[in-house]
């Protein structure tokens, strides 16, 4: 009889994961996808009583999670987390802020907070993870949320997408010096997901207009439309993918 191959799993159990960024919208998302699939979660944000809450609700559904209070901006405080911890097998890093606005107007201090916390939080976060993995021996998939504008220019989105841009490049960095760790580094790249963080942009007829004429599937994203992706990437079922990102624009940038 012919020898099948076997399918991989995209259960978790047994696994610890961290999300920065899971008091709501896409961290919320990711946390409750990686909990349902039976990883042990870590919720991570500034908001500790949204954090409760959602533990809360995860407890009445059976799942494992617990909730830490963390400012990614502190590099100090996130790496003493880290340390102070087990070994996280999985990291899905969703903090991020934003500045909107023109180029001619960004001012340094706007231009600082979002590369803190988008871009030198999100780097010292994922190297804290790698580093006690590595000290551990173990291997891991490390995640984090990019977006469309790590590939493509937006209307007052300068500084955004500088940062995402830059997201880009030392995940595909990092997955080449961990590889042979057995460490993987990806990204997941939405487009604009409907959550209390863009709320601003769809207050705006004209931004939507621009939205909805660039996603070729004709529809805004909802926090749904993420949970797959960062199921696949966190379990055995992305094995073999590293350094790469997983765009779920509903073809933004295909052309």
């Amino acid at each position: 009889m012919m020898e099948l191959p076997g399918a991989p799993t995209f259960r978790l159990e047994g696994k610890r994961a961290l999300v920065a960024g899971a008091s709501s919208g896409i961290g919320l998302a990711c946390a409750t996808a990686l909990a349902d699939a039976g990883a042990f979660v870590t919720l991570a944000a500034r908001r500790k009583a949204q954090l409760d809450d959602a533990v809360d609700a995860m407890a009445q559904r059976g799942w494992h999670a617990e909730a830490v209070s963390l400012d990614i901006a502190d590099v100090g405080a996130t790496e003493a987390m880290v340390e102070a911890t087990e070994p996280y097998d999985i990291l899905v890093n969703s903090a991020g802020i934003a500045r909107h606005g023109p180029a001619t107007e960004t001012t340094p201090e706007d231009f600082d907070t979002v590369v803190g916390v988008n871009l030198k939080g999100a780097y010292f976060l994922t190297r804290a993870v790698a580093r006690k993995l590595i000290a551990a021996g173990k291997p891991g998939s490390l995640i984090n949320v990019s977006s469309q504008m790590g590939h493509v220019g937006g209307v007052d989105r300068a500084v955004y997408c500088a940062t995402k841009f830059a997201v880009e490049g030392f995940t595909k960095a990092m997955a080449i010096e961990w590889g042979k760790a057995q460490i993987r580094v990806n990204t997941i790249c939405p487009t604009f997901i409907r959550t209390p963080f863009t709320e601003t942009t769809f207050d705006r007829p004209e931004r939507v207009a621009w939205i909805e004429e660039k996603i070729k599937l004709g529809r805004t994203g909802t926090v749904e439309d993420v949970m797959g992706a960062v199921i696949y990437l966190a379990s055995d079922a992305s094995s073999l993918v590293t350094g790469t990102a997983l765009l779920v624009d509903g073809g933004w940038t295909a052309d």
